[in-house]
This record gives structure tokens, sequence and C-alpha cells, in this order.
């Protein structure tokens, strides 16, 4: 695959002190050794509970978080080795929150935001400012009269679409988006998704799509990559990890999905206990201590992360096995 963005064993860690008064500090490490990578045009869904390391590793990949290690390299550009995040490398990926009420700006018009972004960036001549910011709110579904209203002025999905429009203004090739749907209601997550596929067809995006729902990430997602505490432990085509997944613990996420039609029966496979903390992620495989098929091997020796025919994952029972095990319940 020729690759827009590759990641290669990158890790994000955070110094974290054990008590108040105490001068010793751990390390808490959010992202340890993730490798995967995105292509032009495609659409990557991330997906894993809260305090996996989701959203460190998407800010450590546009340069607001430094990496501890591993390589980023977008569009052949090592981002390492870029020491102004201003570098064109950065600007060809934007990132898109998961709250606009609190990323945009309420003291500037939807105008005074995308002509700062414009501006700053010369992204157009200033004679054409004005005919580009028109185009940018077409792209997003808004009409031009709404370029001078303020944030507070808009709905939820409404401040989403102007995130997504200021992130479109330099033009970028890949679009992060961290749980950009989730705060919205369900006909308008939908809404959204369909203009972010629409998007994506028209101007040839690529996505990094983070988020909890894994009917939004089914829908948009070519590939999806599942992470648990830090670490990937399943990569497949989406058609195929929805169908078979390898990993105990994206069977449990998967099974756990509540469905849209309630006649429909099915057993749940609920988890024991909770995820436990980065600061003492379990030896070996971190997802043992949780998962119904562990044994001895789990608890002694770490999993590697095997990819066959495109559907990777880190788990030492054959697939075999866990497939008729999950199809058994």
């Amino acid at each position: 695959m020729n690759e827009l963005l590759l990641l290669e064993n990158v890790r994000v860690s955070y110094p974290v002190r054990r008590g108040a008064f105490s001068r010793s500090q751990s390390e808490l490490r959010a992202v340890d050794g993730v490798s995967f990578a995105i292509g032009p045009g495609e659409t990557l869904g991330l997906v894993g509970e809260s305090g996996c390391g989701k959203s460190s590793l998407a800010r450590a990949i546009v340069g607001l978080e430094p990496a501890a290690g591993g390589r980023i390299v977008f569009e052949g550009v090592d981002c390492a080795l870029q020491r102004e995040r201003h570098s064109a490398a950065y600007k060809r990926m934007q990132l898109v929150f998961q709250d606009p009420g609190s990323s945009l700006n309420p003291c500037l018009s939807v105008e005074a935001m995308l002509k700062e972004v414009l501006w700053v960036h010369r992204i157009v001549a200033r004679n054409e400012i004005s005919g580009e910011i028109d185009r940018l709110l077409a792209l997003v579904g808004l009409a031009s009269d709404t370029r001078r209203r303020f944030p507070r002025e808009f709905s939820g999905g409404q401040r989403q679409r102007i995130s997504i429009a200021r992130a479109l203004a330099i033009r970028p090739s890949l679009l992060i988006c961290d749980e950009a749907t989730s705060s919205l209601d369900a006909s308008t997550q939908a809404q959204i998704l369909s203009l972010l596929c629409e998007l994506r067809d028209t101007l040839g995006l690529s996505y990094l799509f983070i988020s909890h729902g894994l009917g939004a990430v089914r829908h948009i997602s070519d590939r999806v990559a599942v992470m648990y505490l830090g670490k990937l432990v399943e990569l497949a085509p989406s058609a195929v990890l929805f169908a078979a997944p390898r990993h105990p613990y994206t069977q449990a996420l998967i099974a756990a999905n509540p469905v849209s039609d309630p006649r429909q029966r099915r057993v749940r496979r609920l988890l024991d206990g909770v995820a436990p903390s980065p600061l003492d992620a379990p030896a070996a495989c971190r997802f043992h201590p949780r998962c119904p098929f562990a044994q001895e091997l789990c608890r002694t020796v770490a999993p590697q992360f095997r990819d066959e025919e495109g559907h990777a994952s880190a788990c030492h029972f054959s697939v075999a096995q866990l497939s008729q095990t999950h199809g058994a319940a």
C-alpha cells in the first residue's frame, strides 16, 4: 500500500508523581508501540475503551504531544525531524475535536475564524478570501449568510460543520476525527457521517476516525484498529473484523454494542472487572486479567501482533478456537 501516514512503534508517555509530596516519578505509557498505515483516500477507524490511548495517539500524530519513541511519517516526511510544529507536513493533517462548543472561539464570527486561518497560512490571495469562505461553507452544507453569526447561534451539528470547514481551510490530505460525532444526537451523527463520506469522495481525503460508537466506525471505515491499554490488539478490514473478530477484547466490544432491532436476540459476553490503570499495566498480555480464555501462557509471555492475510491480532490462542467459542456464545 502507498502510505499517506505511517506509524512505526510509536510511544507516548507522561511523567506522573506517585503522591502530592513525593519526589519520585513514574511513567504512564499512554501509547506503547503502535504501528499502522493509512493510504490515500482511506478511512481507518480506531476504537477502544476510554483511557486506552486513542486521543494521546491522535495528538502525537499532529504534533500536539511529543512522541517518546518510534516514527511518524506523513507524505514521506518523518515528523520527528520537523522542529517547527507549523511546518508544511503538520499543515496537511488537521484535527477535528469532540466538542465544537469548546474548540471554536466564542468571540469570533464564522467569517472571522475562517478568514484568520486563510490569511495566516496564506491559502489564497487577500481578494479571494471572501469567495473561499463561501466555498468552504458550501462544502459543509452551510449557507453563506451564516458567516456573520457566532458559534452560540448554531446547533451542535452546525458547530461541528464549522469545525470541519475550519479544518478544510488549510486544504489537508488527512483529517483526524477524535470522537467528532459522539456529542451529537443519533440523527445529527448520521448527517455528519454522511458529510464526511461525501467530503472523502469529493476531496480525496483520508481519515483517522476515533470513536466509541461501533456503528459509526463500521459505517465509515475501510479498516478498523482496536486498542487496549496503549497497544493495538486487532487490525482488519471493517467487514472482516465485525463478521469474525479474532481477539477476545474485540469480540466483547462487538457483543456489548446495542442493536437497533429490538426483536434481535443475542447473548452478551460481559468482561470481568474494569480496565487496569496504565500506570500499573499487567505483565505479558495486558488483557489477561479480564479474558475468559486466559491461561498461564498469557500471564508470562506477551503475544506478538501477527498479520495473517491482512487480518492482524495479538493473541496466543488459535483463530479457529476463538471463532468457534465466539460462535457458540
